[in-house]
């Protein structure tokens, strides 16, 4: 048989673009090495009757469309907002965080009245951007080197864009891009606490410090989701990230799409210059009419295609990408409840992201380890215990908790991480919760650890960075991941891209797939069935 297409990877983004295609009327087969669907987004239970969500633990950037289009919520999909976080102080005291921004101003003033009256107007700001980029997301990026009439309109809509702001508004948007997110948190924040909430999303997942020029736009791309309409909020899959992709498979099927697990590609078959399908680890062959790797752009190009198939400039380029992890994750089961003694008695906040860093400059130190090439002494850690809402994961009276972990490079002072690193790795984070939590480790039952490593060899994600390439300004949009290529294409004719390394970045977000769906489509003149106009112009 030949497939319409095959995707590479069944993450939530080859899921995506494997929905589209098959409810456009295209044969479809996803092929997953793996023995469980997800990639990133994935629920699996390693501890008796506890469900982990292994990777990616909350959702907010997965576009509503996508959701609409591909009717996830009949599929089983639901999505549950947390109720705000807290940042715990060294000596005691917190600063907490809430839904809603009025008790987030009065939060605010507990420690400066100046920053809660600076809260408005930083809130103003960031939306302001977030609109701007927003209608972007779902958008292919133009060629800017190209005369075609497509690559000339979107470059028009882009000026269009920019022309709707004032000259001061284009001025301070283009400011913020390159900018640090301490710098621009000086600018509105004089307390080291609320100025290191606010930075985190700067940070996740980045090879960045807070202090690193381009961090502001990281911060900026975490924003852009919403859960319930509400942009910026966060919330939890119920049962686990799993659920998004459990649904996305679900919608596959029900159009008629395949998955195929425990198969993983050993090489992308190329024939006179076009794709042909794939060759699996075990030699068998899927044959393709075209080949959709889900993969990021260095493990597709450099990994599983002859470099002989490849122009010479492109392999630099793609040599040249900046994929450098910095993130490990615990997964922890819990024999019951942690107990936050600077928390009030059933203080909301526990429901939401829990932060032990209470400064920019702890931040900037954790960094600073991972320039020297270790994990951080004094990470940072984003903690969260999603079963406060979603009861579903654990037995009753249980709980699991989600610690993503910044910094952690890709190697050890250059040399591959151990086992024994790994553990070290392990209890520097257990520690730093024991001493906001006295009695924390008691209560510990199971721990699942993942550095760099494990994401590299059980996600296939290079480096362990978890977008798939970094969000720095020189790989954004018309240059994600490459200069010419940015429109989901490839030099190879028939081999396409859908994965993180291509616009709009990385997160849980499914727009890459979406996006390279629609490309296919246009190709091949098949009419998508997709929420927004763009998509069938």
């Amino acid at each position: 048989m030949t497939y319409d297409a095959v995707i590479v990877g069944a993450g939530h983004n080859g899921l995506v673009t494997a929905c589209y295609l098959a409810r456009a009327g295209m044969k479809v087969c996803v092929v997953e090495k793996n023995d469980w669907i997800g990639g990133a987004a994935v629920s699996r239970e390693l501890y008796p009757g506890f469900t982990y969500s292994n990777c990616s633990y909350v959702s907010s950037l997965f576009r509503p469309e996508i959701m609409r289009d591909l009717e996830l919520s009949k599929h089983g999909l639901q999505i549950l907002p947390y109720e705000g976080g807290a940042v715990f102080q060294q000596g005691g005291g917190y600063l907490g965080m809430f839904r809603d921004h009025d008790a987030n101003r009065r939060e605010f003033a507990r420690h400066s009245r100046r920053d809660a009256e600076a809260y408005d107007i930083y809130a103003r700001d960031i939306l302001r951007f977030c609109r701007f980029i927003r209608p972007m997301l779902m958008r292919t990026p133009p060629d800017p080197s190209s005369f075609r009439p497509r690559d000339l309109a979107e470059l028009m809509w882009l000026a269009r864009q920019m022309g709707a702001l004032s000259e001061g508004q284009r001025a301070e948007m283009v400011r913020f891009w390159t900018m640090s997110i301490s710098d621009y948190l000086d600018e509105y924040f004089e307390s080291p606490v609320i100025k290191g909430y606010l930075a985190v999303s700067a940070i996740i997942g980045t090879a960045l410090g807070p202090m690193s020029p381009g961090s502001a736009y990281v911060l900026l791309h975490h924003y852009m989701g919403d859960v319930d309409g509400n942009v910026g909020a966060w919330g939890f899959a119920r049962g686990g990230m799993g659920a998004i992709t459990r649904a996305l498979t679900a919608s596959l099927q029900a159009a008629g799409g395949e998955v195929r697990t425990g198969s993983g590609v050993d090489r992308i078959a190329v024939r006179d210059g076009r794709a042909t399908g794939v060759v699996l680890a075990n030699g068998d062959e899927i044959a393709g009419r075209r080949v959709i790797s889900n993969m990021d752009v260095k493990r597709t190009f450099l990994k599983h295609v002859e470099e002989k198939e490849l122009p010479g400039d492109f392999v630099r380029r793609v040599k040249a990408f900046k994929i450098r992890g910095s993130s490990g994750k615990l997964n922890i089961a819990l024999d019951a409840a942690p107990v936050f003694p600077a928390l009030p008695e059933g203080a909301p906040m526990i429901r939401g992201d829990l932060h032990f860093t209470d400064s920019i400059e702890r931040m900037e130190r954790g960094y600073d380890d991972w320039k020297a090439g270790h994990y951080s002494r004094d990470p940072f850690q984003d903690v969260m215990i999603p079963t406060m809402i979603d009861p579903t994961m654990t037995p009753p009276g249980k709980h699991f908790m989600s610690c993503f972990v910044q910094y952690a490079p890709p190697k050890i002072e250059g040399r591959a991480w151990t086992d024994a690193d790994r553990d070290g790795f392990r209890d520097t984070c257990l520690n730093q919760i024991e001493s906001y939590s006295p009695g924390f480790k008691d209560r510990v039952l199971h721990v699942e650890v993942r550095t760099p490593r494990e994401l590299e060899a059980e996600v296939g994600l290079t480096e362990g960075n978890i977008f798939q390439g970094e969000l720095t300004f020189d790989q954004l949009l018309f240059n994600r991941p490459v200069p010419g290529y940015a429109q989901y294409r490839s030099p190879i004719r028939d081999l396409w891209m859908c994965g993180s390394s291509t616009h709009p970045g990385g997160g849980v977000m499914g727009a890459p797939g979406r996006n390279a769906a629609a490309e296919v489509l246009r190709e091949a003149k098949l009419k998508p069935t997709m929420s927004d106009a763009y998509a069938v112009l």
